[in-house]
């Protein structure tokens, strides 16, 4: 079996060849992003190998995949034919849904009465949808950001709020509320660090 003298250029091929059925625009974006990412992670990590560094990046065909997903194409369709072209839909800034999962509870503490809570659920239920459709997270940071930030503190408030109506005392009450919050800014600050660009 031949082995490649340059494992960037081999794995970019691989996306390009897997991603052929995005428009040539949106692949050539695509393949610019992956090796700027490489490069600024060989300046940033330059102990790392580049085995290590494309690991880290993901399978090219998964990012193939997810970017044909986005672009409303599946895998294997043919958007080369004029009227059949995939729709394109905008992309969120990842910092989106992570200020909606964190901002919903300190917006519930901030305004205890109407719109408060509504929007407080309102923020965790859309933020949680952005994330989970987000390009930028692998399926597993989904899940657990998710999980952290919308799942856990829902079921949190609502065993207070069906049980005895919280912890009681003002000072367990903020105890518990800023667990809470640094439960969820942790969660945000690690799905920052680990989202893909």
């Amino acid at each position: 079996m031949k082995t490649s003298a340059d494992p960037v250029r081999d794995y970019l091929s691989t996306v390009e060849r897997e991603a052929s059925a995005l428009p040539a625009d949106r692949r050539q974006e695509l393949l610019s992003d992956l090796a700027e990412h490489i490069e600024v992670t060989r300046a940033e990590r330059p102990d790392a190998s580049i085995a290590e560094i494309l690991g880290a990046l993901g399978d090219p065909r998964t990012i193939a995949a997810t970017a044909l997903a986005e672009a409303g194409a599946g895998i294997g369709a043919s958007a080369t034919s004029g009227a059949g072209a995939p729709i394109r839909r905008g992309k969120v800034h990842p910092s989106v849904p992570l200020l909606m999962l964190t901002l919903s509870l300190p917006f519930i503490m901030v305004f205890p009465d109407f719109p408060g809570p509504l929007a407080g659920v309102l923020f965790r239920i859309v933020g949680a949808v952005l994330l989970c459709t987000s390009v930028h997270w692998t399926t597993v940071q989904k899940t657990t950001g998710a999980l952290l930030t919308a799942v856990i503190p829902s079921v949190v408030i609502a065993t207070w709020n069906l049980s005895s109506g919280g912890p009681a005392g003002d000072t367990a009450a903020l105890l518990a509320n800023s667990a809470m919050l640094a439960l969820l800014v942790g969660t945000a600050s690690w799905l920052w660090r680990a989202r893909r660009t």
